[in-house]
């Protein structure tokens, strides 16, 4: 979609595809893309880049979703928290570990303790904020050795972050941007009601919440315009 490839999975299809690369010991970087990741690939050649080496990239974002829909390709949404939260059970029987990196300072340990609260035999390797640009954020998830690394710098720190560490990894076999879904965990941002997210207005409710959100959503007009003349101009 506007140059971003995406794999048609919905979200029992990309965890079960995850969980098979996990399986077989295959590395694997999943981004969970929007509108706005794929407006900035369109213009920023590293996060283009990015999502063309990724192993996984599915639609989180109901732009990404109406979109498809409009050029007859259409896309089933997999949120990030939707996602983690159908991977961990399956994390937990298979006993792997995973470190929860990014957020706030104290988030990412709340988003873990509720994790574990939801399922006690999940192995928490370790929690740490930290920031992107950090020189030891790789060397302390390095030392935990987990098998899952948890990426909460928003997009497209997280993203750029992954790729530039995980060949320093042995241990970590899965790598997924998650955005704000450890301060959803935490408690510190609320879960929208169901029924928004049903309608796909998600964006909506987390806008309301958070109104700076308004800067990165300005590109969301332009990708509407994109779309619509890639319908019907097929450029």
């Amino acid at each position: 979609m506007l140059g971003v490839g995406f794999d048609r999975l919905d979200l029992a299809g990309a965890a079960a595809r995850i969980l098979e690369r996990l399986d077989r010991g295959e590395r694997t970087f999943v981004i969970t893309a929007n509108p706005e990741f794929v407006m900035l690939a369109r213009h920023d050649p590293e996060v283009a880049l990015l999502a063309r080496e990724a192993d996984v990239v599915v639609a989180d974002g109901t732009g990404v979703v109406v979109g498809s829909r409009i050029l007859g390709d259409a896309l089933t949404r997999v949120p990030g928290r939707f996602l983690v939260d159908h991977l961990v059970p399956h994390l937990a029987s298979r006993g792997a570990s995973v470190f929860l990196l990014g957020a706030a300072t104290g988030v990412a340990q709340r988003a873990a303790d509720a994790l574990r609260r939801r399922e006690p035999g999940l192995r928490i390797a370790g929690c740490y904020a930290g920031l992107p640009d950090e020189a030891d954020t790789g060397a302390r998830v390095s030392a935990a050795a987990p098998d899952v690394v948890l990426v909460a710098y928003g997009m497209p720190k997280q993203e750029r972050w992954i790729a530039r560490n995980l060949s320093s990894l042995p241990s970590v076999k899965l790598a997924i941007g998650v955005g704000g879904v450890f301060d959803q965990l935490a408690g510190v941002q609320r879960v929208p009601p169901a029924f928004l997210h049903r309608v796909g207005l998600e964006w909506l409710w987390r806008l309301l919440l958070d109104p700076s959100r308004w800067r990165r959503q300005r590109v969301l007009p332009l990708f509407a315009v994109l779309v619509f003349r890639k319908r019907v101009l097929g450029r």
